[in-house]
């Protein structure tokens, strides 16, 4: 099982690869077989495959996550980040409040990504 300082250095290697649109390095951070529900509740993106696709949509050069607050680790498998996520689209900007948990996979892959958000936490700017 991955270390907690190892759960939270993936996440923010995460949101870095995605403001640096480094797609495949977004991609070698999830296991194979792992999940994405953006937003939590939705139907979930299963597999590297669909993955790759979701996020070959949304790592446009355009989107940006900023981290809110410390990313939280767990006594787990997992770990929690306040973020903010802001789309620059037809002259204005949407922000999008979220909270992403990530668990991952004992060599330290992501294995699910849930970002909890709804219609109520998006604000154009």
């Amino acid at each position: 099982m991955p270390t907690e300082q190892e759960i939270k250095t993936a996440m923010q290697a995460y949101i870095d690869r995605f403001n640096e649109d480094d797609l495949e390095g977004i991609l070698s951070l999830f296991a194979e077989e792992a999940t994405v529900e953006d937003p939590a509740g939705m139907a979930p993106i299963i597999g590297k495959a669909a993955i790759t696709e979701f996020y070959t949509k949304v790592v446009n050069g355009k989107t940006r996550i900023h981290r809110e607050e410390p990313i939280r680790g767990s006594r787990s498998n997992s770990g929690a980040m306040a973020i903010h996520i802001e789309t620059h689209a037809e002259g204005s900007t949407l922000m999008i409040h979220a909270i992403e948990v990530m668990t991952f996979t004992d060599a330290g892959l992501i294995s699910s990504m849930k970002a909890y958000w709804g219609p109520g936490d998006m604000e154009n700017k």
